[in-house]
């Protein structure tokens, strides 16, 4: 897999969350080896929950019919 910021090669990576939760949880995520971007399941889930609101966005406002005034002769 490719990283979204610099198309570095991203890898699993295994992190340790000790400030969430009361005991330490471990998680799985994809770490890139060039800048150190880190992408868990929940920023993933964020980030295309985003796409989808924009894409919905942009869909209406190009859907919407735009009613211009009748100019007076």
């Amino acid at each position: 897999m490719k990283c979204t910021r610099c198309c570095g090669l991203m890898i699993v990576d295994h992190l340790l969350d000790m400030q969430e939760s009361y005991l330490p949880m471990w998680m799985r995520a994809l770490r890139c080896l060039t800048c150190g971007n880190i992408v868990d399941p929940l920023i993933h889930y964020h980030r295309t929950a985003r796409r989808v609101r924009r894409a919905t966005r942009l869909a209406l406002k190009l859907t919407k019919r735009v009613v211009r005034p009748v100019e007076a002769a």
